[in-house]
């Protein structure tokens, strides 16, 4: 009878009040709730990736958090979703109507005072030239600007700066003796003294120089080993001049002083380029020419090289011994003044 009696209680069906049926609902809703979150792809793990955008608190040395920042691993980048907006966009610079940062406005360049052109002279014999634009490194020139032709004393401007970077190199200064000597070679062109620095920088070595550190293409040692027959051509006389503004020829304690010099040539070696331009101008203009007559061909070799601030420039000559040295010079002037700009 018991067992009986204790089988129709178990049947017996449970009444359950609306207020417990509410509380099962809620407690599913939570447990739903509670699964969005924690599952990627939920609707708050979209939010909490958006906030990965948010300034990180700044990083100290090794990584270590700031001010009690989050640590995160120093030249580790923060977790940016692909298309999520910063939180701290950065700004632009504001702009001037001419499309410049407001505050400072670069002021146009100055006309360069040379151009490339057509020359048109009727001249006799051989003639090149070429200039390069300091400002943006273009070489322009005559058709024939890579053919080579002797150098004579143009070459002496190089023989001085080798010698100049060099010494520098070593730790030397030039005595004052040394400097007086090198003051003749460029303003007066003086032979002797160049015969001996030419041996003391290792003759054909310097010229081996000048071609790998002014990066020439054209040009080379003299067959005879000489100075005087050094191959050069005009637009490896223009980067010549590159060379030594530059400073790369004569090294960083010596290339003003040796610019000046070239500013000083004087006398006989006074011709050419610079004297295609006004007279305030002609006195900033660096210069060093060479001329000669060379009696095996019967021919001059006049050479004119210049260095302005933002371009220099190379012309070459040659022609019958007859018309003489001064025929050479006025026409390096006369390519020049067609290759300056209009004013």
């Amino acid at each position: 009878m018991e067992s009986s009696t204790t089988t129709a209680r178990s049947h017996r069906p449970i009444r359950r009040s609306p207020w417990w049926l509410a509380a099962v609902a809620g407690a599913l809703v939570l447990l739903v709730l509670v699964g969005i979150r924690v599952l990627p792809g939920g609707s708050t793990d979209t939010e909490a990736v958006a906030q990965w955008d948010e300034p990180a608190a700044p990083i100290g040395a090794g990584g270590a958090p700031s001010a009690g920042g989050t640590s995160i691993p120093t030249g580790s980048p923060s977790p940016v979703p692909s298309g999520s907006p910063s939180a701290s966009p950065t700004k632009s610079p504001a702009k001037s109507p001419s499309g410049s940062p407001t505050g400072k406005v670069t002021p146009p360049l100055s006309p360069l005072g040379v151009r490339p052109t057509t020359v048109k002279l009727d001249l006799q014999g051989w003639w090149a030239w070429s200039i390069v634009n300091r400002r943006t490194g273009a070489v322009s020139g005559s058709a024939n600007m890579g053919e080579t032709s002797t150098t004579a004393s143009l070459i002496k401007a190089w023989l001085t700066a080798d010698y100049l970077r060099r010494a520098a190199a070593d730790g030397v200064t030039p005595t004052e003796a040394k400097l007086a000597d090198l003051t003749k070679i460029i303003r007066d062109s003086d032979n002797t003294r160049t015969d001996t620095l030419f041996t003391e920088i290792g003759r054909t070595e310097s010229i081996n120089r000048l071609v790998g550190i002014c990066k020439l293409t054209d040009s080379g040692p003299a067959a005879d080993g000489g100075w005087s027959r050094t191959a050069l051509s005009p637009r490896d006389t223009a980067r010549l001049g590159v060379c030594i503004a530059d400073g790369r020829a004569a090294g960083d304690t010596w290339t003003t002083w040796l610019l000046n010099e070239m500013r000083l040539v004087r006398g006989v070696g006074d011709f050419g380029i610079r004297h295609a331009f006004p007279a305030a101008q002609r006195k900033t203009i660096a210069i060093k020419n060479g001329w000669v007559e060379r009696t095996k061909e019967q021919e001059y070799h006049v050479n004119c090289l210049a260095i302005s601030g933002d371009w220099t420039m190379g012309v070459m000559t040659r022609y019958p011994v007859a018309l003489g040295w001064d025929y050479g010079m006025d026409n390096c002037r006369k390519i020049a003044e067609q290759l300056r700009a209009p004013a």
